[in-house]
C-alpha cells in the first residue's frame, strides 16, 4: 500500500506512520518540518495554514490511501482533499467523538445526532472543526471513499496532550497523590497504536463512513489505570482515593486538573460509555492498560521524563501547590 500521511511526526500521526512502515507500506509524510518523521519515509514539506499555496508539494504523486489528523480549520481539510481526490484511493480522517450533539446520553454511537459543521469554516470550536473536517473529506472523496475515525480519549507513547504523561510524572514524584474516585469507575480510551492499526486495516478493507474508536465499555477503570502508573514508575506513591462529591466541593476541575477523570453522569456518559460495537465487528483490538502505561513510561524516560506539549493545548493537571492545598482541605489539620 502507498500511504500519504498528512502530519505524521507526532502522537497519532506518528503511530500511523510507524505502524504502516512496520507492515512494509510505502509511506509519504507531508509536514511542516518542525519535527523529524520516522526513518524510512518520503518527506514532503508544506504548511496547510497558509492556504492552497502551502500544498504545492502535493501537486504530484498517487497514493492508495490518505490519513489526516487535522483538528483546526476545516477549510484546510477541504483544500487538501480536493487536491488529492483524483490521485488517491481513499481518505481516512481522524475525527473525534466530540462531534456528537448534546445532551450527552450514555451509549452514544454512530447514528446519533452530531453538531453542525462546514467544510469551508475557518477557526471554529473543536467539535465544529472536526465535524467540518468530516464533511470536507466526504465532499471531495465521496461517501464511499471516506472513512471518519471518531476517536475518543487517545493515550499512549508520543502523547503531546499531556494527560497520561501528567499522571506518570506526578506518581513518579511519590508521596500522597490525589486520586479521583470511585476507583472502580470505568474509563474508555484508545491507545494511539491500536487506533493506527485499526485505521490502516479499515482503509485496506475499503471501509467507509463513521466509526467510533475507543476500547469497549468496562475494559478498565480509573483504579486500574493509576495502579499501573504506580507499578511502572516504582515510586511507592500513595493514592488517596477521593469521591466525586468531595472533589467537586473542593473546586477541582474534572478532566483538566485531574486528567482522564470525569464525575459520573453528564459529560462522563459521553466520553466513557461509548457503544463501539461497529468498530469491534470491524476488527478493533485493544491492548491491556498495563501495556499502554508501561510503554508510555518507557517513552517518557527516554526523553528524560519531560513530554512534549502541544502549543495549542493547555498543559493539564494540578500544580503541586494546588494538590497539596486540596489534600490538606480534605484530610483536615
Amino acid at each position: 500500500m502507498r500511504l500519504l500521511m498528512l502530519g505524521g511526526t507526532e502522537f497519532v500521526g506518528r503511530a500511523v506512520v510507524e505502524t504502516a512502515l512496520a507492515r512494509g507500506w510505502d509511506v509519504t509524510v507531508f509536514h511542516r518540518g518542525r519535527h523529524e518523521p520516522p526513518a524510512g519515509v518520503t518527506t514532503l514539506l508544506g504548511d496547510r495554514t497558509t492556504g492552497p499555496e502551502g500544498l504545492a508539494a502535493l501537486a504530484d504523486g498517487t497514493w492508495d490511501a490518505v490519513v489526516d489528523t487535522w483538528s483546526a480549520a476545516p477549510s484546510a481539510v477541504r483544500d487538501a482533499a480536493r487536491l488529492l481526490a483524483g490521485r488517491a484511493g481513499r481518505y481516512a480522517y481522524v475525527s473525534s467523538r466530540s462531534v456528537y450533539a448534546g445532551p450527552e446520553p450514555a451509549g452514544l454511537a454512530e447514528e446519533d445526532p452530531v453538531v453542525d459543521g462546514s467544510p469551508d469554516a475557518g477557526d471554529v470550536p473543536y467539535a465544529e472543526a472536526k465535524r467540518g473536517g468530516e464533511l470536507a473529506a466526504e465532499g471531495a472523496f465521496g461517501a464511499d471513499r471516506t472513512l471518519s475515525v471518531r476517536a475518543g480519549l487517545v493515550l499512549g507513547p508520543y502523547e503531546n496532550v499531556g494527560r497520561l504523561p501528567w499522571w506518570l510524572g506526578r506518581i513518579a514524584r511519590g508521596g500522597p497523590v490525589l486520586a479521583p474516585g470511585p476507583r472502580t469507575l470505568p474509563v474508555q480510551y484508545i491507545d494511539a497504536r491500536d487506533l493506527a492499526g485499526w485505521t490502516l486495516d479499515a482503509v485496506s478493507a475499503g471501509l467507509h463512513g463513521p466509526y467510533d474508536l475507543v476500547c469497549p465499555p468496562g475494559r478498565t477503570t480509573m483504579g486500574e489505570l493509576l495502579d499501573a502508573c504506580v507499578r511502572v514508575t516504582g515510586s511507592g506513591a500513595s493514592l488517596r482515593w477521593t469521591g466525586p462529591e468531595e472533589l467537586l466541593a473542593a473546586g477541582v476541575a474534572p478532566w483538566t486538573e485531574l486528567p482522564v477523570w470525569l464525575p459520573p453522569g453528564g459529560t462522563y456518559d459521553m466520553i466513557h460509555t461509548a457503544d463501539v460495537g461497529k468498530a469491534l465487528a470491524a476488527g478493533l483490538r485493544c491492548r491491556p492498560v498495563d501495556e499502554t502505561v508501561a510503554d508510555t513510561w518507557a517513552w517518557l524516560e527516554s526523553l528524560g521524563g519531560v513530554a512534549p506539549q502541544r502549543p495549542d493545548r493547555p498543559a493539564p493537571g494540578l500544580t503541586p501547590q494546588r494538590e497539596a492545598e486540596v489534600l490538606a482541605a480534605l484530610t483536615g489539620p
